[in-house]
């Protein structure tokens, strides 16, 4: 399942590195450490908690690595600023599904599927700190990884810009000359979606990395300026609104779900891309696809007030 986006970055921001989570979290991996840690000391965690002794203190990378000497896990308060039980042993539902191996990190799942509070484990065996909420499960990488990880989306997307504003250029010709087609709307879809779906993975990236993510933060969000907003104009150009409704906005924004919805290889067949739309295609649909379709303007009257 996946975690809305907004969900996501709250939840990687309390362990980026340089946070004091993650400087503890570090410091049981450099002493060959394992450990199991609860980001939650609600009612529905205590209820799985056993045994340990309560601590009430506030958090500190010292303190978090000298409890992961024993063996039992250390429950912290949500935002991770006190740790409240040490050495506890946790009871998650037997039953909930899991798909990891190891003691500790199939506790981990368990914990985070069954009452749905964020868990971090820590393998002595692999040096892996691992996420877990919910469905969610995220290894969390060193600085390094996620850098070039990042760059390496960066110039991926740089190229799938380039082609976007090819496809943007022809468009406007197209439209200056009265002869779209409903092919040529798709691609630039098709374009836009790749782009910004490729920024999401990067713009995860740049979360996981706090404060030294700013300057790929600031690149990300030069290269995609402008592109979720030209999408919705596109679509309100072209898409099939309901018989004697004059507001589109509930049917454009139909489309950006089906849209969004799209699985990638979906997404790379511009006959499906083009069903968001509501423009329906038979058998022939390359012949379909090609049909001239007339735009309504809101797209061109939108860059006039732009300027």
């Amino acid at each position: 399942m996946d975690e809305p986006e907004g969900h996501l970055e709250e939840l990687l921001a309390r362990v980026v590195p340089g946070s004091p989570l993650r400087e503890g979290l570090e410091r049981i991996l450099r002493a060959h450490l394992g450990a199991l840690v609860v980001l939650g000391d609600g009612p529905e965690v205590l209820r799985i908690c056993s045994g340990g002794f309560h601590i009430d203190a506030e958090m500190s990378p010292q303190r978090l690595s000298e409890l992961a000497k024993m063996d039992g896990a250390i429950v912290l308060d949500q935002e991770a600023r006190r740790i409240a039980w040490a050495n506890v042993h946790l009871i998650p539902d037997p039953s909930a599904p899991t798909t990891e191996t190891g003691t500790r990190h199939r506790t981990a799942e368990r914990v985070a599927r069954s009452i749905g509070v964020p868990v971090v484990a820590v393998s002595e065996e692999t040096g892996a700190i691992t996420l877990y909420e919910c469905d969610l499960r995220r290894q969390l990488q060193d600085t390094d990884s996620l850098i070039g990880r990042a760059n390496h989306l960066l110039q991926t997307l740089e190229r799938f810009k380039s082609r976007l504003d090819e496809v943007l250029e022809r468009l406007d010709q197209q439209e200056l000359a009265q002869a779209v087609s409903l092919y040529q709307v798709a691609v630039v879809l098709q374009r836009m979606e790749m782009a910004l779906r490729v920024a999401r993975s990067v713009r995860e990236l740049i979360t996981e990395l706090g404060a030294q993510g700013r300057l790929l933060r600031l690149q990300l969000e030069e290269l995609i300026a402008g592109i979720d907003e030209e999408r919705r104009l596109v679509i309100a150009d072209y898409v099939r609104g309901r018989p004697g409704d004059e507001n589109l906005e509930p049917v454009v924004d139909e489309a950006l779900a089906r849209l969004a919805k799209l699985p990638t290889d979906s997404l790379l067949a511009t006959q499906q891309v083009a069903a968001v739309l509501n423009l329906s295609y038979g058998e022939d649909s390359a012949g379909e696809l090609s049909e001239a379709i007339v735009p309504r303007g809101r797209r061109l009257v939108g860059r006039t007030h732009q300027h």
